[in-house]
């Protein structure tokens, strides 16, 4: 029996607001093929940075259950209300800020979250787009879509637990691998979860998680200032083009 997840048509929407597409029923259906792991997991504080409609936190949290605490954050005061809409007409509760990524929870969320889940802004765009007040923020990357996602990842890193997830969209145009290296560098390992083609994008919903071996190799990365081709070849051979196509988008 497939998991519950959040409806499309209870799922709120203004005109300010970034509403569900491709890339935000990647990432649902990337914690739905995870969805075994999530539960033996046991997460006890999950995080959404960038809520946007609510569609991604309301579908974890109907996934993994209310017995965890969940905490949603959007620099869009339109998209914490939309996202507080969609939670109650669903039947579930987060905790709703309106920030920057995690600006100000820092200290209060330090090495405690269990789950992170970002579609954060990652299509290029020019650099003074970024950051822009309006639905463009939802969307404008900067350079190479990296500017917003180079900002989350030490954030992340801040924020997770010891046995911490995190769960990333990106766009080939990211330059997945290099992400995954730099995660690397800080002691993670990573694996796609889904990759999916559509008529404008590759996308790839990227799974870290804090592991022994990479921490043992980054701290060999930064005595020897190099990095083993053995790394590249396994983070590289990750991102072939790997078709990964809805059947369908109704909600059950």
């Amino acid at each position: 029996m497939s998991s519950r997840i959040a409806q499309i048509r209870l799922v709120s929407s203004h005109p300010e607001v970034y509403e569900p597409c491709d890339d935000s029923f990647a990432l649902v259906d990337a914690l739905l093929a995870d969805r075994k792991n999530l539960l033996e997991h046991q997460p006890t504080l999950c995080l959404e940075l960038g809520c946007g409609s609510g569609y991604v936190i309301t579908s974890l949290a109907l996934i993994v259950g209310q017995e965890a605490h969940y905490i949603a954050t959007d620099i869009n005061p339109h998209a914490v209300r939309v996202t507080r809409e969609t939670l109650e007409a669903h039947g579930v509760h987060a905790e709703l800020i309106t920030t920057n990524i995690a600006s100000g929870l820092e200290k209060r969320l330090a090495g405690l979250v269990d789950v992170i889940v970002v579609n954060p802004p990652y299509v290029p765009t020019p650099e003074d787009e970024v950051g822009r007040e309006g639905i463009g923020s939802a969307w404008a990357g900067g350079e190479n879509g990296r500017s917003v996602i180079d900002k989350i990842l030490p954030v992340a890193d801040n924020l997770l637990s010891e046995k911490g997830w995190l769960y990333l969209v990106t766009l080939t145009e990211n330059n997945p691998s290099e992400i995954c290296l730099q995660m690397k560098e800080k002691g993670y390992a990573s694996r796609i979860i889904v990759q999916r083609l559509t008529e404008e994008e590759n996308l790839q919903i990227i799974k870290f998680w804090r592991d022994f071996d990479s921490q043992l190799e980054a701290k060999g990365m930064v005595a020897n200032k190099t990095v083993s081709s053995r790394v590249m070849e396994s983070l590289l051979s990750q991102f072939h083009i790997m078709p990964f196509l809805r059947g369908s988008n109704k909600q059950q």
